[in-house]
Order: structure tokens, then sequence, then C-alpha cells
């Protein structure tokens, strides 16, 4: 076998650190050689590590079937390898094992608890961009197969390969805004790939429109505040706030049982301040009263309450409103406690326009700001989106939800934080 690799791939395969863990990502446009490179990268571990265990998957295993197993095929086609004598593929345990010991296992991440007792060498995922989050922090932790004393120079590794996301996802998160030094984001445009048929990028160009081809050709990002509801958000908006015992602070509240998301703010005249954020999954509103009690036990001003309006109305399983659990625990220890609230909830695009008013008014002006505390409020920033051609949020369904659990916490923290906007900018539409 004589392989003359890309310059993209041979960097996708050759670690330039010492960390004993590799994570890497190969972002390329359509036939930029990404599966290709990670199932050479599969191989290659198992024949330099005799016994290595390894893991192939996608999100379904339509995928891995019919593009990520073939390119291995193909790989120990052109090694000289021999079916039979120097690897075994066996389709009731969708698993190929090796002469020398080592295996590699193909499945589909649609059920990732069933892959939990797992200790594996190396993962390998096609489509990076498609699975969970989850399911990634769950296989970091199946990186832990004992190194066999012939193994030198051994890494752990978990390599991907995928297009480049038309929103912020998580890749974008972990690659790029918040990369850690043995993580890895190698970008391949398809006009790099010296091997495809004449012309085959022009045709592209002439069938895709212009952003489609800038992400799924040239391997850009795709533009990210395209179809988001918060717009003009930036680095400007995002500061250390600090919290002042001694100012009013207002809580502004999302009922929702799971999850139940409350924002904390100071605010001026013209400007508000959001500090930090109670998000809880299955609780109530005397828990969420006793997490607010724990980090903040001294405060010395005013405590204002705002929110969702319907959390002023009975419920069945209490004789009290919301808003009075908060008001009489908070009471209990000693708070000043007002609550200021609307009768009933404003349409969801006044709450939109008020927010995005705050964020950068017509002049550019700048008066709304956020803590980097408040993860799942930025994710809202950054995530939440209409419905494509609509004016409809697109809330997460409850299969996505179950499909990827950090999807529960889109709309509530945003929805909360609207509330307090609304009620002291409002916009008449």
């Amino acid at each position: 076998m004589d392989y003359t690799l890309l310059k993209s791939q041979r960097e996708f395969l050759e670690i330039p650190h010492k960390y004993t863990l590799d994570v890497a990502v190969y972002q390329g446009g359509y036939g930029s050689g990404k599966t290709f490179a990670g199932s050479l990268l599969g191989i290659l571990l198992c024949i330099k590590f005799p016994g290595i265990r390894g893991l192939v998957g996608a999100q379904t295993y339509t995928l891995v079937r019919d593009t990520t197993l073939q390119s291995y095929f193909e790989h120990l086609d052109n090694i000289g390898f021999k079916e039979g004598a120097d690897y075994c593929w066996s389709s009731s345990l969708q698993k190929l094992s090796f002469k020398n010991g080592s295996e590699v296992l193909f499945r589909h991440f649609d059920e990732p608890n069933k892959l939990k007792s797992l200790n594996l060498g190396f993962v390998e995922i096609e489509e990076m961009s498609d699975i969970p989050y989850e399911t990634f922090k769950m296989l970091l932790g199946r990186m832990r197969q004992r190194k066999k004393k012939s193994w030198k120079n051994f890494t752990y590794r978990i390599f991907g390969h995928t297009n480049p996301e038309m929103q912020r996802g998580w890749v974008y998160k972990v690659f790029v805004e918040n990369k850690s030094p043995n993580y890895r984001l190698i970008t391949a445009p398809t006009t790099q790939n010296i091997y495809l048929p004449e012309g085959f990028c022009e045709e592209l160009k002439k069938l895709y429109d212009e952003q489609y081809y800038k992400v799924f050709v040239l391997a850009q990002n795709g533009d990210y505040n395209s179809g988001l509801v918060v717009k003009d958000f930036s680095s400007e908006n995002i500061k250390q706030i600090t919290y002042q015992p001694e100012m009013d602070l207002h809580i502004s509240c999302d009922f929702n049982v799971d999850p139940m998301s409350w924002v904390l703010a100071h605010k001026t005249e013209e400007k508000v301040f959001y500090f930090d954020e109670i998000v809880m999954e299955n609780t109530t509103t005397s828990k969420a009263c006793e997490e607010f009690l724990h980090r903040y036990p001294n405060h010395k001003g005013g405590i204002i309450i705002n929110g969702d309006a319907s959390g002023d109305n009975r419920s069945c399983t209490s004789e009290y409103t919301n808003y009075v659990i908060i008001k009489k625990k908070l009471l209990s220890y000693g708070y000043d406690v007002q609550i200021h609230i609307r009768p009933y909830n404003p349409p969801i695009k006044s709450r939109i326009a008020a927010f995005n008013a705050r964020v950068r008014n017509a002049e550019g002006g700048i008066c709304l700001y956020i803590d980097n505390k408040c993860e799942k409020l930025l994710y809202n920033i950054y995530n939440l989106r209409y419905k494509e051609g609509t004016s409809r949020i697109d809330i997460p369904t409850y299969q996505q939800i179950k499909q990827s659990k950090e999807l529960k916490f889109l709309s509530h923290p945003f929805d909360a934080a609207s509330y307090l906007v609304d009620f002291y900018w409002p916009i008449t539409l």
C-alpha cells in the first residue's frame, strides 16, 4: 500500500502533543477525504498496538454500515490483508477481528447507555456533529482499556469526522470556543483534494447556493446568527459581573418543573446585569428557594421577584401560588421581598423584541450584560432559533430531548430572562 496523503489528512493522523488522550475532529467538505482518513487511522492503530479495542460508530447504524465500514474494507484490500487469514468480520457481532488480537466494534449511538460497559483504546465517530454532546462525554469515559507493556508511545484517541455545522453546536463550543490543548480541529476544504475528478468543485458551485457552498465545500462554519431568536449578541454583552449585596436583587422565574429556570440580576434605570442562574431538573419552587438561600444567605438589599405571570396561579398540588411560596420562604429568612409581575404574559414576540432592544439598540448601544456563570442562558442566546421560514420558536420535541439531554434547557432560561426585560422596558408591537 502506498498512499500519498493530503496535508490535512496527515495532520489528522499525527499527534502534535504528549498528552495521554488525543481528541481530534476532521471537519471537511464533501469529498474532502474525511472518512478515508478516519478509517485509515483506525486500522493503523489496530496494527501498531496488538490487542487494542476500538469502537466505530455514528448516530445510526446505517451510516456506519454504508460509509465507515466500507472504507475499512477498502483499506484492508489495499493493504493486502485477506479475510480469514489477516482479519475476520462477524456480521452477527458487528465486529472486525485482527490476527494480532486487535478488534473494532461497529455500533450506532442511538442507545448510548448500552456502550457504558466498554473499555476502549480508541473511538472513531462518523458525522461527529450529529451525535449529542452527552454521548461524546460518555465516550470520553470509555477510554480506559488497560495498556499493554508492548505498546510503546501509546495515546488514547477519540477522533471523528464531520461536515461543518450550520448552527453553533457542541463541536464548535468544544473545539473552538473552549478548546483544551489536546483537542484538535482540522479543517479540510473539498477544493484541496487533488484526487477528485476534474471540475468536481465547479459543478458543486453551480448546484449549491453561496451559503451552502461555503459550508459543505469550503468547510467554513455556517452563519450562526441566521435564524437566531436573539440578534446582535456579541462578546461585548459578556462581562464579569460582581454581585452587589447592597443592591436590589432581581429573581426572574420560569416555573417549568424540568427544568425550573431562574435568573438573578441587578438593574439600573436603563441596563440589566445577569450575574447568576438557578436551573434545576425535576424540582419544586421550594427547593429552588433553598438553592438561592444557600448561594446568597446574607443579601442586604431588597429582593424583587419577576417572571412568568402564570406562576401566580394556584396549582392542584398547593394552596399557594409559586410567587407566594417564594415570598413566604424568603420573608421567613428576614429578606425584604416584593413581587413585580404582569397580570398576564405578553405575546412572546413582544418579549423577544424587548430583549433584543436591550442587547443592542438601533444606535448600537448595549444595555444588557451576562456573566459567563449563566451557562444555560448563554446556551439559549446562541442556539434558540425560529422554525425555518416562520416566526415560531423551534422548541425541541420529546424525542429530540431524549436523544440530546442538553436540548431540554432550550427556551426556559431565555423565558425567565426576557420576562424581566419586558416588565421594565416593554415594547408594544
